[in-house]
């Protein structure tokens, strides 16, 4: 049986020790800022999106990878006659899926499995990571995607954001339309459910006190999720928050594994800075 290699876009927010652990190869988005294209988490940063975001008063721009990118980052692998896994942005979202497709059919290789997480960050990073452990036992590529695309409906994805402005910029969740003109210290809880985002709960007053009440508000389907493992993702927020948040997930006893990450520049440019999300899977 042929090698199972594990293969994401630059979306699922991983970090990269474990990127590292399971050997996953990522293949890099890319942000458009002044008409110059970047490669997401290669090139350039989140904070230096922040700063020009802030500066030119709109959200950059992102694109699928390039198909000439796609090939050379998944040729070792072919011509190691490896079975391939690529795991992409929710295809309601990106062509990225599509292309990876494309590059496969210009390759004329047909051991790719492309795997439409129907999610975003480490919504997409739960199933990347499940994937890697399944390889790791030996299982078969079409038993790897089997499983995962089963499961695919238990990912629980969502997140507090600190700021309307970045979501209603890029224009990737028209639910946050609605809230415009509101408080401005409305904090959406936006939700990834069937591959889009769309507004949840809300709360008021600072950022803090709004993820301390998400967190509290997910605690019944927390102590319901599968307890191997949970993600703190986050676009860069005061460690406070970030420590209290880890704090009040290891007080649950309840989950094995508490992971934190760092979203990376595609997320971390439509939903702007101070956010937080808490992922999971459902049993």
């Amino acid at each position: 049986m042929a090698r199972v290699k594990i293969v994401a876009d630059s979306t699922c927010d991983l970090s990269e020790d474990i990127i590292k652990k399971y050997d996953i190869t990522i293949i890099p988005l890319n942000i458009v800022l002044d008409m110059k294209s970047y490669l997401d988490g290669v090139s350039i940063t989140a904070d230096e999106i922040y700063a020009w975001a802030d500066r030119m008063n709109t959200t950059p721009k992102t694109a699928a990878p390039e198909m000439g990118y796609i090939i050379n980052s998944l040729e070792p692998f072919t011509k190691a006659a490896e079975d391939i896994i690529f795991f992409g942005i929710s295809e309601d979202m990106s062509v990225t899926c599509n292309s990876v497709r494309l590059a496969a059919e210009e390759m004329s290789y047909r051991r790719i499995w492309v795997v439409n997480s129907q999610n975003l960050s480490t919504g997409i990073g739960l199933q990347v990571l499940r994937a890697a452990e399944l390889a790791v036992e030996g299982l078969s590529a079409e038993t790897i995607v089997k499983e995962i695309e089963e499961a695919r409906g238990k990912v629980r994805a969502s997140f507090v954001i600190d700021t309307l402005t970045y979501l209603q910029r890029g224009g990737r969740c028209s639910a946050v339309t609605a809230l415009l003109g509101n408080a401005l210290k409305l904090k959406p809880m936006i939700c990834v459910k069937q591959g889009k985002m769309g507004v949840d709960k809300k709360y008021r007053g600072k950022q803090q006190a709004a993820v301390r009440s998400y967190a509290k508000d997910l605690e019944p389907h927390l102590l319901q999720a599968d307890s191997k493992r949970v993600f703190i993702t986050h676009s860069g927020i005061d460690r406070i928050i970030l420590d209290e948040t880890y704090n009040y997930l290891k007080g649950l006893n309840y989950f094995k594994e508490i992971l934190i990450t760092r979203a990376g520049g595609v997320v971390s440019s439509h939903c702007g800075p101070n956010t937080l999300g808490i992922l999971y899977y459902e049993k």
